[in-house]
């Protein structure tokens, strides 16, 4: 296992800078998740670690020593790729032992560690085999054991779940937690999906535009998001967000309704109110101090635990909740409340959240 610190790291494709001088401390044994859209520069900084990419400044240490001019094979790192990248041609043994390639051990020795690593991700009946005969999620197992059989100082994975479809994805995202939380070998994984990055995380990076926006655990990017980019993006459905103007105590509303909110340190008197979809709820009192809005039923997303609901109000569509068995008619209408303590206030030009005085 290892630590990876990145130190002011700087990735240019000529002019064009894609990475702008990260600064990440990577824990003996975490599972971090780089998370972003696409072109935010997570997979760029993911192949400066593994060397496939080389870096144009800052610094890479894993494990204290810097890396920035080593080989990848010289890195003690093992990478799982989007796209399974095994041999068609070889049996999942030979695949699996094509990691120990440049390996030292005997035939013996090799083929003890396979099996060793095999029987892990519950390969065992299936050695014999080639891709062809395997499912999906089957391949992608042995892709993993490929990294693992080396024994790596720490796995990076590249988006490895997004060619399985939606149940192979939710099977595959529990496998590798478990299997980090048997082998408890540092971690780097690549994803675009925020459901992957909250439920496999210990920590979260947010990355947009080659910067890094917030780090923190999955429940703190959740309650506390630094701006909107952030709140938006964790979360789903995605957060809601209400144009209003701040006066003594109050903030107006667009539609003309008014809301009670703590005093804010605000340099503007342009706000976002922001609240989520499961905080803004059919069935709340709307005499307890907070947030309505009323507006007709325009979409209705039964999920069973809940039912979504999108209203149009103010010319603007929200999404708020109803209970899973109460499923509201499109075009009746219908006030959703939002208790105090939930809502969230972003300054509207810089985007950040404010804090309350």
């Amino acid at each position: 296992m290892a630590t990876i610190k990145l130190d002011r790291l700087v990735k240019r494709y000529g002019q064009a800078t894609v990475v702008h001088g990260i600064d990440l401390s990577i824990q003996d044994g975490e599972f971090v998740v780089l998370v972003g859209p696409s072109g935010c520069g997570k997979s760029t900084t993911l192949r400066m670690i593994a060397g496939l990419e080389e870096i144009s400044g800052g610094e890479i240490r894993i494990d204290g020593r810097v890396v920035n001019d080593l080989q990848p094979k010289d890195r003690n790192i093992a990478m799982v790729f989007q796209n399974y990248a095994i041999y068609p041609h070889m049996t999942v043994a030979d695949n699996i032992a094509f990691g120990l390639y440049r390996s030292k051990l005997s035939k013996s020795e090799k083929r003890q560690r396979v099996e060793q690593v095999a029987g892990t991700l519950g390969l065992s009946q299936l050695l014999d085999r080639r891709p062809s005969a395997l499912s999906g999620g089957q391949r992608q197992r042995v892709a993993i054991g490929r990294a693992m059989v080396r024994d790596p100082a720490a796995f990076l994975f590249d988006e490895p779940l997004s060619n399985l479809d939606a149940q192979l994805r939710t099977q595959m995202r529990i496998e590798i937690k478990r299997l980090h939380h048997r082998l408890g070998t540092t971690s780097v994984f690549v994803t675009h999906d925020q459901v992957e990055a909250m439920t496999m995380a210990d920590r979260i990076v947010v990355m947009r535009d080659g910067r890094i926006l917030q780090v923190g655990t999955p429940l703190e990017l959740y309650e506390r998001p630094v701006d909107i980019f952030t709140a938006r993006f964790i979360g789903s459905p995605t957060m809601n967000l209400l144009p209003a103007s701040l006066k003594e105590g109050r903030a107006d509303l667009s539609g003309g309704s008014s809301v009670k909110i703590p005093s804010l340190s605000s340099s503007s008197s342009e706000i976002l109110i922001g609240v989520r979809p499961q905080d803004l709820a059919l069935g709340l009192s709307t005499g307890m101090p907070g947030f309505s809005i009323s507006g007709t039923v325009v979409v209705v997303e039964p999920l069973g635990s809940e039912t979504l609901v999108h209203i149009e109000s103010s010319d603007q569509t929200v999404i708020g909740s109803a209970p899973g068995r109460q499923i509201p008619k499109i075009g009746e209408p219908m006030t959703l409340h939002a208790p105090a303590e939930r809502l969230y206030y972003f300054d509207k030009v810089t985007e950040k959240a404010l804090a309350a005085q």
